[in-house]
């Protein structure tokens, strides 16, 4: 085991029982889900490619844009129900289903099992610093990665004497029973070509699964669906799935898959996979004895700082594996059930942006990428919506997507998720992040920008009785007012969307003659309002009555994460904001709902609300043996908002940026009382290393990599002085390349 011992891995004495408890591995395109079990050694097959046909793929945005006059002047009329009618009343169609491939079997033929018990030494463990799976007993040992070098499923089983079957699975749960499955074996001269070929439904689409096996002594001989093999010492297995339209060539793919052993496999994987991985980590003041524990017992004590190390790793590991030809979906890269709930897809309005959410400041820019591939490979489609729905040019981005279609589907009286505009600009803004982040501006990020501001252009022509532009329809996912339906006018997310793709579209390109046109629109958009509780109001037009209890905050935009509002700059919003947060339910208890509190919690420099909302995640049984975890307590639904926005909300804890500002432990959680925070990534160009005691003192280490002004601040407005220069300038000058250290002493 590599890594720090009890953080940068986790363990079991079990074979996992059910496949939310398998230990996962990928690689951002192929995923793989370890059973660990020697008396039947599964390993589930993933692909984020793998969704299946069901006649979504074909629909397009219905043209509703002749009749969007007639909405917007009945909204702005008072008829609250207007926009009910409005694309509604079409059957409702989810996007392509994400789905596994196949599972890959090594079974001992009879009496050829080993014990899996404590007896035999067994333990099933997962390197979160390498990507390897291990499961081992005295008389056997199967180890699994997925290489980032080569994209393939590497697998490698020893033991004296093995004698066991390999197949190809398909009968996972859920799998459509009119599924046309095709497979051929071939002997080689050192083992055997399997291949599992299965053909989708009413469609033409298929995927192909091929595994080649290779046998160190032994023989192996075709033996049912599969091979047997007898008397060797070990088995490398190494598998790919591809998704594919007619015949593959099963030649090329094979020839294309690596010759070498298994240690030359795993070392080329890991020097791509721990150079990512150990860019950043997190460090408590945790019992020793504790980071020991299996993680099926750690995460029975939510206060450990032990379990909060483990968590934050495994987190990014998770976060990390499930990137790169996509961003993860809702169940990340992995499922081992056709039946995944909301399609496994991207849900964008929410859990997406969630999931990413510490992509930039932990130093996973890997992330970022996957999740520019999705956006930047959809923009066509996003033009389609803003046409068809609005009659604008630009882009408008769904609410769900499976990965390959863009294009709005959801059409429903209850969730009109079509009426929300404020999508392109909530995907956007982790793209801007990164490149504020690394400093390098992606050309992409500014025509997507400037689409997005063309939209809303052609869309906020009318305006309300004070002469100020109204967005009109508008959305705030997945509520409504308490006196109105769901589609509206001015929810506060659609405003900040607005007002934020206008200004930094004119950002960009200052000289546009469409800057000052655009920054002039973007000041005559309606103010935010703040209602007769004193809290930030989730629907900026008068009238509109609020509805506290819902597991979305999307009327919080402005704080988290685009920073518009904030206990700086705009302490009167910051303090309604904040009330509006008290005031907010966690309705049914959605773990993306607790950690979106959690995140803006952390903006607003409440420590002990932020430590709540995580602590209710902690504490309401959310996490698998896996560390996996589920979209509600008790381990109830497979979903990765949890594991993937942990990480997220404890840096946002410790450590905050913006292009021009610095904060350090802006709300410390409880669970974190000392620790070291290595390798954050700020918005100006800095890495820090934080470290902090419970006394109240820190230290933190920046290292510029480009030269900037940033003002410096902390959570409870402890003294800053720095070692080399006595009290810091204000703001502070960094020169790239020159190390600063900076001191925080309690007052």
């Amino acid at each position: 085991m590599t890594g720090r011992t009890g953080i940068d891995s986790t363990w079991e004495p079990r074979p996992a029982a059910r496949w939310e408890d398998a230990f996962l591995a990928g690689n951002g395109r192929h995923g793989a889900m370890v059973y660990g079990d020697p008396a039947d050694d599964r390993v589930v097959v993933n692909h984020h490619t793998l969704v299946r046909p069901n006649g979504s793929e074909h629909v397009r945005p219905p043209e509703l844009a002749d009749r969007l006059d007639r909405l917007q002047s009945a909204l702005l009329a008072g008829d609250t129900r207007a926009a009910e009618g409005f694309g509604a009343g079409r059957p409702l169609v989810w996007v392509q289903p994400f789905h596994p491939a196949f599972r890959t079997r090594v079974r001992p033929v009879p009496g050829n099992a080993p014990a899996a018990d404590a007896a035999s030494g067994y333990r099933r463990s997962v390197d979160f610093a390498t990507g390897e799976i291990t499961a081992a007993c005295e008389t056997w040992c199967s180890r699994v990665h997925v290489s980032r070098a080569d994209d393939v499923i590497v697998q490698y089983v020893t033991g004296p004497g093995l004698a066991a079957d390999v197949t190809l699975d398909h009968a996972l749960p859920g799998a459509p029973p009119r599924l046309a499955v095709g497979r051929s074996t071939v002997l080689t001269p050192d083992g055997a070509r399997l291949t599992l070929r299965a053909g989708y439904p009413d469609s033409d689409q298929a995927y192909t699964g091929v595994t080649v096996l290779r046998a160190e002594g032994g023989r192996v001989s075709v033996a049912g669906e599969g091979v047997r093999v007898e008397g060797a010492r070990s088995l490398l297995l190494l598998t790919r799935v591809r998704r594919h339209t007619g015949r593959l060539d099963l030649a090329a793919e094979c020839a294309a898959l690596p010759g070498d052993d298994y240690a030359t496999l795993l070392a080329r994987h890991v020097a791509l996979h721990r150079t990512a991985f150990e860019r950043a980590a997190l460090t408590l003041d945790a019992d020793p004895a504790e980071r020991l524990l299996p993680g099926s017992e750690l995460v029975r004590r939510p206060d450990s700082p032990a379990l909060l190390e483990r968590l934050c790793a495994a987190g990014r590991y998770h976060l990390l594996s499930a990137s790169g030809a996509l961003p993860p979906r809702l169940t990340g890269l992995w499922t081992g059930d056709w039946d995944t709930a909301w399609s496994g897809a991207f849900t964008t309005n929410a859990n997406l942006n969630l999931q990413i959410a510490s992509a930039a400041a932990a130093a996973l820019p890997e992330v970022s990428e996957a999740h520019a591939a999705l956006v930047y490979g959809q923009l066509a489609d996003w033009r389609d919506n803003a046409r068809a729905v609005f009659g604008a040019r630009g882009i408008v981005a769904p609410s769900h997507t499976d990965g390959e279609s863009g294009h709005t589907r959801h059409y429903q009286r209850a969730y009109p998720l079509h009426l929300w505009t404020a999508g392109a600009d909530w995907l956007l803004e982790p793209l801007v992040e990164h490149a504020e982040t690394t400093g390098a501006e992606d050309p992409r990020l500014t025509a997507a920008l400037h689409e997005t501001a063309l939209f809303y252009e052609d869309f906020l022509t009318r305006t309300g009785p004070d002469g100020r532009v109204a967005v009109v329809p508008s959305y705030s996912p997945e509520n409504r007012p308490a006196n109105a339906s769901w589609g509206t006018v001015d929810a506060t997310m659609d405003l900040a969307a607005a007002r934020h793709a206008l200004t930094a579209s004119a950002d960009r390109c200052p000289g546009d003659p469409a800057a000052a046109r655009r920054r002039a629109l973007a000041d005559r958009l309606a103010e935010y309002r703040v209602n007769e509780d004193g809290a930030l109001a989730e629907w900026a037009w008068p009238g509109l009555d609020e509805t506290y209890d819902h597991r979305h905050l999307s009327h919080l935009y402005p704080v988290w994460p685009l920073d518009a509002i904030n206990p700086y700059d705009t302490p009167g919003l910051a303090a309604a904001a904040h009330r509006a947060l008290e005031l907010r339910g966690a309705e049914n208890d959605s773990a993306h709902g607790h950690l979106h509190h959690a995140l803006i919690a952390a903006r607003l420099r409440d420590g002990a609300r932020a430590s709540a909302a995580v602590r209710a995640v902690l504490a309401g049984d959310f996490f698998h043996d896996s560390l996996m975890s589920a979209h509600y307590p008790s381990r109830n639904v497979y979903n990765a908002d949890a594991a993937h926005a942990l990480p997220a909300a404890v840096i946002e804890s410790l450590v905050q940026s913006t292009p021009h500002r610095l904060v350090l432990l802006p709300a410390p959680l409880a669970g974190c009382p000392a620790g070291e925070l290595r390798g954050v990534r700020t918005r100006f160009g800095a890495s820090v290393d934080l470290r902090w005691s419970a006394d109240g003192t820190a230290t933190a280490l920046l290292r510029p990599k480009r030269d900037a002004r940033v003002d410096v601040r902390t959570g409870d407005g402890s003294a800053l002085t720095e070692t080399s220069a006595g009290s810091p300038s204000a703001p502070l000058e960094l020169t790239a390349g020159v190390d600063r250290v900076l001191e925080l002493r309690p007052r």
